[in-house]
């Protein structure tokens, strides 16, 4: 051994000597502590997790709706009304809850049905009573009138209305009008061709709309027994009933008839109410024109009767 070894020895002899060595019983207590302190924070860290894991279990499951989450430890509970003995159930989502009115129904001529309206299925007429005309305003009367037969619709090229074939009942009648200011006695500004037709259901809009075809297809025409060309064109209707056809009938007046360049003009309005379609025909009376103010107010006063009659 050589003599550094030897000197490395005996100091660490020396340094040895001058500690006090624990005993036995001390060694074995301090070991027991630390492997206590080991198993508390294995059991803690396993509370932890199980609590992570129940907590995010929670929230799964009421993410799908399938139970609601318990209010937090933290938030009061709010009590039970006096008497319940039970939760109250949660109102259902908009998705689920039950309509309360039942889906309305139009029929095809813009009329409800029983099932929107609730109550009996109204009956349409089948007849038409004299109340269903209007009466002219009482400084436009004249007297003159008639029910004898004769077309309701001008010609127009020929047409065909198939809805001819719905038609329950038609009545007409022709009476002449005259201004406020002209007296009585003298000759009329104008007449009217007045008709009233009841439709089978839902055939009345057929009539309108093939009146708006008829009237297109034919832009303009002869009249039998006259030399001139006459131009029809769709006006605007404006608001009568359901719905409603106006057009006009347009002619330069024959040679020695009005002021030049002046046009002799027939308007013809259509109005449906219902099942039932009236129309106003003015013809004029002696090449005179038909004025649009004239014929707007006495068409209010047709489609008024004809809606106090049906009610």
């Amino acid at each position: 051994m050589s003599a550094e070894l030897s000197d490395l020895y005996r100091s660490l002899t020396v340094v040895a000597d001058g500690v006090e060595v624990a005993h036995p019983e001390l060694v074995r207590r301090h070991a027991d502590r630390r492997a206590r302190v080991r198993v508390a924070g294995s059991a803690l860290a396993v509370a932890v997790l199980l609590g992570g894991v129940a907590v995010g279990g929670r929230l799964a499951f009421s993410a799908d709706g399938s139970a609601p989450l318990p209010p937090p430890a933290a938030t009061p509970v709010s009590p039970l009304p006096t008497g319940s003995t039970r939760a109250p159930s949660p109102s259902p989502s908009a998705s689920t809850a039950p309509s309360s009115s039942t889906p309305s129904r139009v029929t095809p001529s813009g009329t409800r049905s029983a099932e929107s309206t609730g109550g009996a299925t109204a009956h349409p007429p089948t007849s038409i009573p004299d109340r269903a005309f209007f009466v002219l305003a009482a400084a436009n009367r004249t007297g003159l009138e008639s029910t004898a037969p004769g077309p309701v619709l001008p010609a127009l090229c020929g047409a065909r209305y198939p809805s001819e074939s719905a038609v329950v009942q038609r009545r007409a009648r022709s009476m002449a009008y005259k201004r406020p200011a002209t007296p009585t006695g003298s000759v009329p500004a104008g007449s009217y061709r007045h008709s009233i037709a009841i439709y089978r259901p839902g055939r009345a809009d057929d009539a309108l709309r093939e009146l708006r075809q008829a009237v297109r297809a034919c832009p303009e025409q002869r009249m039998p027994d006259d030399t001139r060309t006459w131009r029809q064109r769709l006006l605007d209707p404006g608001a009568y009933g359901d719905e409603s056809v106006l057009f006009e009938l347009r002619a330069p007046y024959p040679q020695g008839m009005g002021d030049p360049g002046a046009y002799e003009v027939r308007l013809v309005r259509a109005v449906r109410v219902d099942d039932v379609v009236t129309v106003l025909w003015e013809q004029g009376w002696e090449y005179t024109a038909a004025e649009r103010a004239q014929v707007d107010a006495d068409s209010r006063r047709a489609v008024a009767a004809i809606e106090k009659w049906l009610g």
